[in-house]
């Protein structure tokens, strides 16, 4: 009986309200509940992360490269994921395994990274946690973009930055609640973090286990099409014409890569510019072998084809990767950058064992808490701005107060008034978190929500690669150590993404194929 009043609850909140075609707002919030989970890991990874490297001996202009984890296997994990599910048939549907699957490792991973003794371990574990954190993130986007109609999807989309906020506050001021409140350690002890990080991970695991559980459970996915054998696939016809380009853009592709790790060898540039080249010459490689097995006569090409459609992705897609490059690029600077610089312009020290440095980091937690708390709040008022405004005028706006924010941190004199800023870059991040969604959900060919999805989450990584090959010499020898103008410069990248988001074609407002 109990199975059975289960089931029927469920029924009712996987069906659309009558008449309406839309979902209620109980679907929307089950089917978004599962971030709230997520969020929790991002926000412990993103505010503790330089905080573990330094404790461990990380010196300043080393983590960049240290953080390159979070973008190498975002571009790697997230298109494949997006392929894999919009293929995947089974009990589960094509998303729910994946989040259910990346849920369980990244829980592992929580449990695992915060006991790690050295510099090497816990860099090992922050690429463990990344993947698998990749793995259950990616299909959440595909699965709104699946359920949610068009009329929806800006609000669909802002219930997950309700979600992602309500997660992040937890999580990046769990440590600090955990010193304050809990009366648990906050400084580090030889080779071993503080008490109240390594608890702060164990919490957040069990927090995402449960919320993901929650959507796994209560969300129905939309019947997937069948799928059709290979033999009985249509042929892949490829004109000679088509073919030629491939393999010049491959060639091209390949010695841009190979030039590029030419030029820092010669030049004796770090080691993270290796990463860059690699992918270049890669993607080059990878359209080259697509040409030769289609001209075999192969219909299928398997997980290959995610290079046929990074070629063919919609101009919409394509326009919003410019915007997203200068958006990513500053967050990425502002999460590395934040706690040194706050710690040597407010609290006087650059010495992540000192007591100044440890309180400032914990600040900064609070601060990002309260970020992530305007984007919360945020979110609830995008959908109705983006219906006047327009999402792409909404979106360069929510950028610009991004940016002042960013300067704000280092103009404000008083730390506890660093909450002023942090609303400016709260509001920005309830933007990039829900509004470029909101354009490409309508724009991208049915059935292929999930590899565009994971696609356009390569424009998010890419530029924070760019940004671990930058960041460190900028800092460390342009800068001189100076961590905040790190920041200014995230400041700058966000307004120019602010611009260039002015510029994006009609059919980011429509939510139109073009």
């Amino acid at each position: 009986m109990q199975a059975g009043r289960q089931s029927e609850a469920i029924d009712i909140a996987c069906t659309p309200a009558p008449g309406t075609g839309r979902l209620r707002l109980l679907q929307l919030w089950n089917m978004c509940f599962g971030l709230l989970g997520i969020q929790i890991v991002w926000g412990l990874q993103n505010v503790n992360t330089s905080r573990i490297f330094q404790t461990l001996g990380a010196e300043l202009d080393d983590l960049a490269i240290l953080w390159i984890a979070g973008p190498a296997t975002g571009l790697l994990v997230q298109p494949i994921i997006g392929h894999l599910s919009d293929r995947t048939r089974g009990p589960l549907g094509r998303r729910r395994p994946y989040i259910l699957a990346g849920a369980v490792c990244t829980a592992l991973a929580l449990f695992l990274m915060p006991n790690a003794t050295s510099l090497w371990a816990a860099s090992l574990m922050l690429w463990v946690l990344t993947a698998s954190i990749n793995i259950a993130m990616e299909p959440f986007r595909a699965l709104v973009a699946d359920r949610v109609p068009e009329a929806q999807r800006t609000a669909g989309f802002a219930m997950q930055v309700f979600f992602i906020g309500i997660g992040a506050v937890f999580a990046s001021a769990l440590p600090w609640m955990l010193v304050h409140w809990a009366g648990l350690s906050g400084q580090p002890e030889p080779h071993l973090l503080p008490q109240s990080v390594r608890t702060a991970f164990y919490i957040g695991g069990v927090c995402l286990l449960v919320a993901v559980s929650w959507t796994i459970v209560t969300t129905r996915e939309c019947p997937a099409p069948p799928r059709l054998p290979e033999e009985a696939m249509p042929p892949h016809v490829l004109s000679p014409e088509r073919a030629a380009s491939l393999v010049r853009h491959g060639v091209a592709w390949m010695l841009a890569g190979a030039g590029i790790a030419g030029a820092a060898a010669l030049a004796g540039w770090k080691r993270e510019i290796y990463v860059v080249a690699g992918i270049c010459f890669l993607f080059g490689l990878l359209q080259a072998v697509v040409v030769r097995l289609r001209r075999l006569g192969r219909s299928s090409i398997g997980m290959l084809e995610i290079v046929e459609d990074i070629r063919s992705m919609p101009a919409l897609l394509k326009r919003l990767a410019i915007v997203q490059f200068f958006t990513w690029y500053g967050l990425f600077a502002m999460w590395i950058y934040t706690v040194p610089a706050l710690a040597l312009r407010h609290y006087g020290t650059a010495d992540p064992t000192s007591p100044g440095y440890n309180a400032a980091a914990d600040w900064v937690g609070v601060l990002f808490a309260g970020y992530n708390g305007v984007a919360a709040l945020g979110a609830l008022l995008l959908p109705g701005i983006g219906e006047r405004l327009g999402r792409r005028a909404t979106h360069a706006l929510c950028l610009v107060f991004g940016a002042v924010g960013l300067v704000g941190f280092l103009l404000v004199e008083d730390p506890l008034a660093l909450w002023l800023p942090t609303v400016g870059v709260g509001l920005a991040w309830a933007a990039i978190l829900s509004m470029p969604y909101a354009m490409l959900a309508g724009s991208v060919p049915p059935g292929k929500a999930g590899v565009y999805m994971g696609i356009h989450n390569m424009f998010l990584v890419i530029p924070q690669l760019v940004a671990s090959t930058m960041l460190g010499p900028l800092v460390g020898h342009v800068f001189h150590g100076q961590a905040e103008y790190a920041l200014i410069l995230a400041a700058a990248a966000l307004l120019i993404a602010a611009g260039f988001a002015l510029t994006l074609p009609p059919s980011a407002d429509t939510g139109s194929r073009q």
